[in-house]
């Protein structure tokens, strides 16, 4: 029977993990995404898992990574500067080939910047903002309801890949109350065996898990592996939304908080005459190549909104393959553009 609730953003995110079945949680304070935290704190124990407030966010990551090793599905969280601090330990993961989650509720920056919403840390979350040549799955909700789903979606990515998976959401989103609806019967989905797994060599033959490798090809081996595994991602699990693109003049792309204000401007913009359209990636890592270069291809502008400088923008005009048709409106340091922002800049465009 599904039941619906009224949730902020985080507490959303933190229900899906522990429906998903999470039993290990290590993090470390910091705003905006505090309410995850503080609901993991109040619930892991009475789910049959383990809370931990580490005593730092490097501390956290490693905890995590020791619990994935264990064959636990395991999450950490927390915002922008703190995520900076865990990359050391991400990459670590990615080289192990562990699976775990990793949420970023994103804030103002560079430095400790504010507490505001941004879209700031796209480059760090997509390009690996740790050391080495990998890459962690990216997932981008822009609703509560999201929030949830793709959490507990996350679950299953990494154990499936062996892999690092990002929650990238931003301080509005965590904050925000909605609706969330879910079957109070949900059970976790994609749990598999993990014969890798550091369970004891009581009843098998030893073995490792371990990202240092010192022999003669051995790491290049590893990174072959690697990309092999990453190469079949993004064909299998690539994933946007597209809204009122069949026939668009002028094509949206914005994720997250911003792809829903620019949903609403969309609905403006067609009462107002102009083949508006929009794509919302919901993967960021993998990201829509395919279908952006397929709609702009029959679109005459695309018009790129985020809460950054333009960081996707990159990524869009790769995909686009025609730098004329690109524009770009954005807000930074916690401003959000607006639908009326939007639609303005959008009206300029097109005339």
């Amino acid at each position: 029977m599904k039941k619906r609730y009224l949730s902020t953003g985080n507490e959303a995110c933190a229900e899906g993990a522990l429906r998903a079945g999470c039993l290990f949680y290590a993090g470390y304070p910091i705003t905006p995404q505090n309410e995850l935290i503080a609901y993991m704190a109040v619930h892991m124990e009475g789910r049959g898992g383990v809370f931990i407030q580490s005593e730092s966010e490097l501390a956290a990551i490693n905890m995590v990574l020791g619990s994935s090793a264990a064959g636990v599905r395991s999450m950490t969280s927390s915002s922008s500067p703190g995520i900076s601090l865990k990359q050391e330990g991400i990459s670590y993961m990615a080289g192990c080939e562990l699976p775990g989650v990793i949420v970023n509720v994103m804030r103002g920056g560079p430095g400790l910047g504010n507490i505001s919403a941004a879209q700031s840390d796209y480059f760090q979350a997509t390009k690996g903002g740790g050391h080495g040549d990998y890459s962690v799955i990216v997932l981008a909700p822009a609703n509560v309801q999201e929030m949830f789903d793709l959490t507990f979606d996350a679950f299953a990515l990494a154990d499936k890949y062996r892999t690092p998976v990002m929650i990238l959401s931003d301080g509005m989103l965590g904050q925000m109350m909605e609706p969330l609806e879910f079957d109070e019967e949900i059970k976790p989905q994609g749990i598999i065996e993990k014969p890798w797994a550091m369970t004891g060599a009581a009843n098998r033959s030893a073995q490792s898990i371990k990202s240092l490798y010192l022999g003669d090809g051995a790491l290049e081996a590893l990174n072959t592996k690697l990309q092999k595994k990453y190469e079949h991602i993004r064909t299998a699990e690539c994933k946007s939304e597209l809204y009122k693109c069949d026939d668009a003049d002028i094509v949206l792309v914005a994720y997250g908080s911003i792809g829903r204000i620019a949903r609403s401007s969309i609905d403006d913009l067609r009462e107002k005459g102009i083949k508006a359209g929009l794509i919302r990636p919901i993967t960021l890592w993998p990201f829509p190549y395919d279908e952006i270069k397929k709609v702009s291809k029959k679109a005459k502008k695309v018009l790129v909104i985020e809460m950054s400088a333009g960081q996707m923008v990159e990524d869009v005009r790769l995909a686009a393959e025609d730098d004329s048709k690109i524009s770009f409106h954005g807000r930074t340091g916690g401003g959000v553009p607006t639908e009326k922002e939007i639609v303005e800049e959008v009206k300029e465009l097109y005339a």
